[in-house]
């Protein structure tokens, strides 16, 4: 325990004493009264008023009485009023001598040595020379006082008196004054000085807080609670600061204590808290002393917090503001490039002025100046660094895939942690080089263009970096089941092939790689392609044999036209003949791509899975991570929040996905292959992914972060509570994300609300890639239904995917009509709880879903043409998003309902409107409409019948205490459609 604090709990002696009456002040006669009065004269049958002398030989008034000679003695004589001031516990001292019984010749037995104090309470002076009665009773006795000492008669005749000091206290009283009474009952004795007094607890500073004055308790071992107030630029710390008087009027038990607040230090023993002068500063509340301003920094006023730094200084979040404030670097020195053909490897010393910091790191600024017109260009995201380009803590790095026969400029900037403080660039040193000769990087891009039974053609992107003239290219491919030494190769001048004499059904692996005057570059990824079946191909054929046969009027129009259809063959029997191994793969086909569209890549057309990872997906060092909470539970492990701190850029807060321990090296695959899908995209409104962890564990997938979670379930903790428009600028945001990924060739398979994230500016986002889903038979989720092999999630899946497994964007665009009503119904459940199997039954029966309450006729009308049977009449998703638009423009389109009876599809719609009737109480129908919150007010607003509640009006609605406006509506139509289903069984029952 602090030796301060110890001290603090020693009792203080510094008593304040408040005198209510000293009888040694008298300057004229005491004038108490006495009992019995003496009628005679005769001073020894009473107490006597006389003059006298005290220890120090001052005159003053003293009572005294010697009648002891005769028996039964009853003397008393009684103070003045003495009003009390407050005061509860009354202390008397009193100063008197006792002559000794022994002394007195001849003194009968009735000789006493000591008296007795008393005392009476009373609102006013009302005392009378006969009241309060002369008795014990009503006076209340304090104590008999008897000498310590006694004095008898001298030589010489005098007497030497011996002064005794006794004080007394009582209490509690409570009337607004007092008398005492001084009762000798046959003594010789003299009453010198009497003095009456209270005491309390001085104004003091303890802790740090002042302390008032305070009376003492009532009783001796009272203890009066008294509040403190911090000292000036003081602060309370934990508890509230006390302390106790006791009844002598000494301080004791401090509880809690004042601290000086930031900026001021305590002074004067503890009892000033004075402001930290210029140049000094303190930065939190606390005993301790202000601190002289660390190097190039000052403060501006006294009372300093902090000191600032001085210009061209700067300090970090996370530096101690004891630290001194620090600058930039200088430029690195001494950098040594090395050029190999297309790589080079770039070395430098550190700079010779660090900024006073030891946190310096190094960025690399890959300038390309190969344009021909003098200017230089920022490198582009397919030149290498190793480890990285960025954050470097080595003085090296590695840097390939740079161009042949071009010359590069590279920047070595030196960075701390105040770098981005600075208004000025970072110091940077530069080397110029230029490349050498070098082979063509990978192919990146291959797909089919067209299959019979036995060849397969096959075109792909010319290398992102051909580092020269490409000569000719050289296609190796192989049987599945075989391996590389069986392979076959063929070459072709150009970026097309047609490979022939294959099996009919065969799965084959293709590889291409280019070659210039320097070689061939390495060969790209392994990539399957599966030929036509005998089945297949007969099938197609006898489709197309009667346009053969009215097509063969003349020669050239006969060959045109079985060109034409060969093709045309070819196309529908690839479209149609997805084996059970190629209907796992989503193919990207050549179809009518936009010039310069980036094109989907399936990544489990990869034969190792970490290459399209690698491809695809930004590898991120897990010093950079910091996970800070588990926020849920993903299919292969816990999902986080947390934070990524990139070099050379803020802070973000992300979601984690992470892979559990003990993992397969299957669940690995299906993990990544989310992070490999999602990194293939750049859209406002799908998830972004910013990077993977793979070299360490756990394996993570990083991701923005949504923070209003999914979609369906912000929308039902948020019920009623948006704007028409507010939805459909949701609505318009998930169409413009989709038809992003269906420009990329790209089939979602499993889009619904449950996979859209809203973020805090509700702005919603496509999300969840992860299709290993549909690979498994685990049907324990209720929302998967296995149909063909995998899991299909039946209320958002078109009838074809259903039936026929044929996933396309027609099949998304019907799931993106049940997300619409999903939104429009604030996240009720599609078919609400009717089985997997009887939505698939109404569905065929051509029943659809109604539209929800107050639901647009427009935004039901585009629905409905989601809904469309025939896939090809469906929309795209260019023709939502353009409606969408139009809607947004106009908002007077969104003005008109559907109304809730119209339609004939009577099953689906009496689930959309709860039949009144077939509840038992009013909270049973509260419940049913998703309005339960508001039991509580109908009941206190007596609407606790169907029959009342039948006749509310949005003014009972409002004086009930709805206050939510989609609330409001809400409950409205449903008591509208009581009303109307009151009326139609009254008018059947008439």
């Amino acid at each position: 325990m602090d030796i301060l604090w110890i001290l603090w709990t020693l009792p203080s002696v510094l008593a304040i004493e408040e005198m209510l009456m000293d009888s040694t002040t008298a300057t004229a006669e005491l004038g108490w009264t006495v009992y019995p009065a003496s009628a005679t004269g005769d001073s020894s049958i009473s107490w006597e008023e006389v003059s006298g002398y005290d220890e120090n030989m001052n005159t003053i008034r003293t009572y005294q009485v010697c009648n002891v000679f005769d028996a039964n003695q009853n003397n008393w004589v009684r103070t003045k009023y003495i009003q009390r001031r407050g005061a509860q516990r009354i202390h008397v001292e009193m100063k008197f001598s006792v002559r000794d019984c022994s002394s007195i010749p001849g003194v009968p037995g009735s000789c006493k040595e000591t008296f007795n104090l008393f005392y009476y309470e009373s609102d006013t002076d009302r005392a009378t020379k006969d009241f309060p009665p002369w008795m014990e009773n009503p006076w209340i006795k304090v104590d008999t006082i008897a000498a310590d000492e006694s004095f008898s008669q001298v030589d010489l005749g005098g007497r030497l008196m011996k002064i005794n000091t006794e004080v007394r206290s009582f209490g509690p009283i409570s009337h607004k004054g007092f008398y005492l009474a001084f009762q000798d009952y046959g003594g010789c004795m003299s009453l010198i000085a009497v003095r009456v007094f209270y005491r309390k607890c001085p104004r003091t500073i303890r802790n740090g807080a002042l302390f008032q004055e305070t009376h003492s308790g009532a009783e001796s071992t009272s203890l009066v609670l008294a509040r403190g107030e911090c000292i000036p630029n003081a602060e309370e710390v934990d508890v509230p600061i006390k302390l106790y008087c006791n009844g002598d009027g000494e301080w004791m038990v401090p509880i809690g204590r004042c601290m000086c607040k930031a900026g001021h230090e305590a002074v004067e023993n503890g009892t000033v808290c004075r402001a930290c002068p210029s140049g000094f500063f303190k930065t939190a509340q606390g005993d301790e002393k202000c601190l002289q301003c660390p190097i190039n920094s000052r403060t501006t006023n006294n009372g300093a917090t902090n000191c600032v730094c001085r210009n061209g200084y700067y300090r970090t979040d996370s530096d101690p503001l004891e630290m001194p404030c620090t600058t930039v670097p200088s430029a690195p020195q001494n950098v040594i490039s090395s050029v190999n053909e297309t790589s080079l490897m770039l070395e430098w010393n550190p700079p010779r002025e660090t900024g006073g910091r030891d946190d310096v790191v190094y960025n690399i600024i890959c300038k390309s100046c190969g344009g021909g017109r003098g200017g230089c260009t920022r490198c582009g995201d397919n030149v290498q660094f190793v480890p990285r380009q960025l954050g470097l803590t080595e003085t090296r790095v590695f840097i390939s895939d740079l161009l042949a026969h071009t010359q590069y400029t590279f920047e070595v900037q030196a960075v701390n942690g105040v770098s981005d403080q600075s208004p000025y660039s970072p110091q940077y040193a530069s080397v110029n080089i230029t490349t050498n000769q070098a082979a063509p990087s990978t192919v990146s891009i291959m797909h089919q263009v067209s299959r019979t039974i036995d060849s397969i053609t096959l075109s792909w992107s010319q290398p992102d970096q051909p580092n020269g003239v490409i000569l000719d290219y050289e296609l190796q491919y192989y049987e599945k089941d075989q391996t590389e030494h069986n392979s076959s190769i063929i070459k072709s001048q150009t970026n097309t092939a047609v490979i022939r004499g294959l099996k009919p059904g065969g799965i084959y692996v293709f590889q291409v790689r280019a070659r210039t005057v320097a070689g061939f570059g390495r060969y790209s990824g392994k990539m399957y392609f599966q030929t036509m079946t005998e089945e297949e191909y007969n099938t197609s054929i006898q489709e197309k044999l009667p346009l053969i046969i009215g097509s063969a009027a003349a020669g050239l129009v006969f060959l045109i036209a079985v060109v034409v259809i060969i093709i045309v063959c070819n196309r529908r029997g690839f479209e149609r003949a997805d084996s059970e191994y190629t209907d796992k793969l989503q193919h990207y086909t050549s179809g009518h791509i936009s010039p310069g569209m980036k094109i989907y890549i399936d990544p489990f057309t990869y034969e190792d899975p970490n290459e399209a990872v690698r491809e695809f997906a930004k590898e991120i060092d897990i010093s950079y991570v910091k996970i800070e909470q588990v926020i849920g539970a993903g299919e292969f492990g816990e999902v986080c929040s947390g934070n990524l701190k990139l070099p050379g850029k803020r802070e973000m807060f992300v979601a984690i996905k992470t892979l559990k321990t003990g993992y397969t090296e299957k669940q690995r695959r299906d993990f990544l292959s989310e992070a490999s899908i999602m990194g293939q995209f750049d859209h406002p409104n799908v998830i972004h992914l910013e990077g993977v962890v793979t070299k360490s564990s756990p394996v993570m997938i990083i991701t923005e972060f949504m923070e209003n979670g999914s979609l369906d379930s912000f929308l039902r903790q948020n019920d009623g509570q948006f704007t028409v428009i507010q939805l459909v600028g949701m609505l318009r945001g998930i169409a413009s994300g989709m038809k992003y990924l269906a420009d990329m060739n790209y089939v979602h398979r499993d889009l619904a609300a449950r996979n859209i994230l809203v973020n805090s500016n509700l702005v919603c986002k496509v999300s969840d890639f992860g299709l290993s889903r549909f690979l498994e038979d685990d049907t324990s989720d209720p929302t998967y239904t296995s149909a063909l092999g995998g899991k299909i999630p039946i209320r958002w899946t078109a009838p074809e995917a259903i039936q026929y497994r044929k996933f396309t964007s027609a099949s998304d665009v019907w799931s993106y009509g049940i997300v619409m009503w999903e939104i429009m119904s604030y996240g009720e459940r599609p078919y609400w709880d009717m089985t997997n199997q009887d939505v698939i039954n109404a569905i065929e029966q051509d029943y659809r879903l109604p539209p929800p309450m107050d639901c647009p006729s427009a935004l039901h009308q585009l629905m409905l043409g989601c809904w469309q049977k025939d896939r090809n009449n469906r929309p795209k998703f260019s023709q939502i998003v353009n409606n969408l638009d139009k809607m947004i423009r106009n908002p007077n389109s969104l003005k008109a309902m559907t109304p809730l009876s119209s339609g004939v599809h009577l099953p689906l719609l009496d689930r959309s409107v709860p039949d009144f009737s077939s509840f038992n109480t009013v909270d049973d129908w509260l419940d049913a409409i998703k309005m339960g919150q508001y039991k509580d007010n109908f009941a206190n607003g007596n609407f606790t019948s169907f029959d009342l509640v039948s006749q509310m009006t949005m003014e009972d609605i409002l004086r009930v205490g709805v206050t939510l406006a989609g609330h409001q509506k809400k409950i409205l139509n449903s008591v509208q459609m009581m009303r109307a289903q009151m009326n139609q069984i009254q008018s059947v029952e008439v």
